[in-house]
């Protein structure tokens, strides 16, 4: 092995050598043969520029390998301000804004193929020492704060069964009063129990389709001024303010409920502009704080919380229903609002914008960071390239599988505790439990499929693309299969709720699928993008309650809504085709920070010109 040249006193040949050693790195010079760091440095300095986008891109500076090249295992320690920087090629003596973009797999995870039991120089240079770091810490408060956030918009859909007096609702004079009359009915609801337990209100269900969707009118609302926002000012605050006000106001239900049916509906909605930026500023937070070969799990993680939420909130709701406090339903608000508002305080205290500014972060945990995010927003802020994203089939392919599965999710969040009630007649408090098993599903599949895209994407047998696809066709296209079954089910209380809960599960996959896929082909807008996907698909999802109120208003029969159910199934299919189609797992040109100087020079230089031609016409 032939010892790299020394280093030239020449400062003019130095700078030369400088801006050769800051060219990317090829996949040709990715593998070396004896796995020697020294060699991927001299690689790196003879490499050529390429401008292939890859599937996924991080930062990397190699510096000239410097020491006895025989001895490519010892580490030579030099003390830099108190820390140890390696001899091997230092990846992180630049700015992540300063450095070239290559492939991500490329540059942090080339093997060493003379000793296969050695750890890789990639562990050895960026991978933190603590087994749980910051990121994990900010990760689990996003979770939590997923969880309470579904708790408070989920809490309702099992409220609302012990609110109503469903069996006071006018019914059409030519549907039988139990389908399933002679059948059989499950121990845990007795007539006479289930009678018991009747609420005050005669809200019509078409009535309860508004109350529902209510909460999700002012949550579409504050979804894209919040992702914009949160890009030019921070998402922390935004998203911990927005959820304490989400909570607080989840005190004023029961008052409000007691005035009206309008000023239940006007409560709801201010909750739901509370709620409005979890999910852009959750998206945002990720893209600053989550290196790209953890965002499937991480991700997965962070969005799981919605099916934890789901899973705490509908069991406990119908416990707290029978035999909560303040008569029962409002002790719901009242238990949760108070979970909220702790969990608002703790994030706002914990949680801190990015890296940058966190005052205790490890210092290798700082590095290994902003190294593999490409673009973070500490890092570089550009304008939002909005025509390129309009006119980005890859965004649009997210958008409309995104539209999809709000329409389905939101059919069942909403209506299959009133479903369980009309038709399975389940009590209040089978029904809270019997409501949460597909959500229990759908958050442990959810981490299991996380698992597999990651390993997927880790062996290099499938891209990026192709990853997403597979999962989130899985996700999608089980629970339409799964909703067509369950309508045909009959009187059959169990098997309905098997099936749901089988298919709901399967449902989990679309966190390794669409859901992160904005981290794929725009890291530094993905706060953005997520809250333009998701203030279109929440309009989707809105509708799905009203569209079911008004199906089965006056005839809750199997017929009513097996309509219901083939509606979400045909709407689920449809849009994870779509995405099949055209869906996408490589960053987008229109995301390459190398390409900001030259968009930002473009613009001066037509700023000048419109400027020239309108001193000429004044001159004329």
């Amino acid at each position: 092995m032939t010892p790299p040249p020394p280093r030239s006193n020449d400062p003019e040949e130095e700078s030369t050598a400088a801006s050769d050693r800051r060219r990317p790195v090829t996949s040709d010079h990715c593998a070396t043969e004896d796995g020697h760091l020294d060699a991927v440095a001299a690689a790196i300095t003879m490499s050529a520029p390429t401008t292939t986008v890859a599937d996924n891109v991080a930062y990397f500076h190699p510096a000239a390998a410097e020491g006895d090249a025989d001895d490519h295992h010892r580490t030579t320690s030099v003390t830099n301000g108190g820390r140890h920087a390696s001899g091997a090629p230092d990846r992180h003596q630049l700015p992540p804004s300063t450095l070239t973009p290559v492939q991500f797999e490329m540059s942090y995870e080339t093997p060493a193929a003379a000793d296969h039991n050695a750890m890789s120089s990639k562990e050895n240079l960026l991978t933190p020492r603590a087994w749980i770091g910051s990121r994990h810490i900010v990760t689990f408060m996003l979770f939590l704060g997923m969880a309470n956030a579904y708790i408070m918009r989920t809490n309702m859909s099992v409220a609302i069964v012990a609110m109503v007096n469903q069996t006071a609702l006018e019914r059409d004079p030519t549907i039988p009063d139990d389908e399933c009359e002679g059948y059989y009915t499950p121990a845990a609801n007795s007539t006479v129990h289930s009678m018991s337990n009747e609420g005050s209100f005669l809200w019509s269900t078409s009535q309860q389709g508004y109350v529902l969707s209510s909460f999700f009118y002012g949550y579409v609302i504050t979804q894209i001024p919040f992702g914009i926002l949160s890009k030019k000012y921070g998402a922390k605050y935004f998203l911990g303010v927005g959820m304490l006000i989400n909570s607080v106001f989840g005190f004023l239900v029961p008052l409000s409920a007691n005035f009206g049916i309008f000023s239940l509906i006007t409560i709801r909605f201010i909750q739901g502009l509370g709620e409005g930026p979890i999910v852009p500023c959750t998206h945002a937070l990720l893209a600053k704080w989550i290196p790209p070969n953890e965002r499937s799990r991480m991700g997965a993680f962070v969005y799981a919380g919605a099916q934890f939420g789901t899973v705490i909130s509908m069991p406990l709701s119908g416990v707290l229903s029978e035999y909560g406090f303040a008569g029962g339903w409002p002790s719901i608000f009242y238990v949760f609002g108070a979970i909220g508002t702790l969990w608002s305080v703790a994030f706002l205290w914990l949680v801190h914008e990015d890296p940058e500014s966190h005052p205790t972060i490890p210092h290798d945990e700082r590095k290994y960071i902003i190294s593999s995010v490409w673009g973070a927003a500490g890092v570089s802020s550009p304008p939002v390239p909005w025509r390129s994203i309009l006119k980005s089939a890859p965004f649009w392919a997210i958008l409309v599988a995104h539209m999809g599965q709000n329409y389905g999710y939101e059919t069942l969040m909403t209506e299959l505790p009133t479903f369980m009630k009309q038709v399975l007649h389940f009590n209040i408090k089978a029904n809270g439990t019997y409501s949460s098993l597909p959500y229990l599903a759908m958050w442990v599949f959810s981490m299991v499929a996380s698992h597999i895209a990651d390993m997927m994407i880790s062996s290099e047998r499938f891209t990026h693309t192709v990853t997403r696809k597979i999962v989130n066709s899985i996700g999608q296209f089980g629970p339409a299969i799964a909703l067509i079954a369950a309508s045909y089910t009959g009187c059959d209380p169990y098997l309905t709720v098997a099936i749901l809960t089988i298919g709901v599960g399967l449902n989990g996959a679309i966190y390794s699928g669409f859901k992160v896929n904005h981290l794929d082909i725009s890291p530094r807008f993905a706060g953005i993008l997520m809250s333009l996907t998701n203030c279109l698909a929440n309009l989707a999802g809105l509708l799905a309650p009203i569209v079911a109120g008004y199906v089965i208003d006056k005839r809750p029969t199997q017929a009513a809504w097996r309509v219901v159910f083939i509606t979400s199934a045909v709407v689920y299919m449809v849009c994870c085709t779509i995405y099949l189609v055209f869906g996408n797992g490589t960053r987008q040109p229109w995301d390459n920070p190398s390409n900001d100087q030259m968009n930002l020079e473009h613009k001066k230089n037509k700023k000048k010109n419109k400027m020239a031609m309108d001193i000429e016409d004044t001159v004329q």
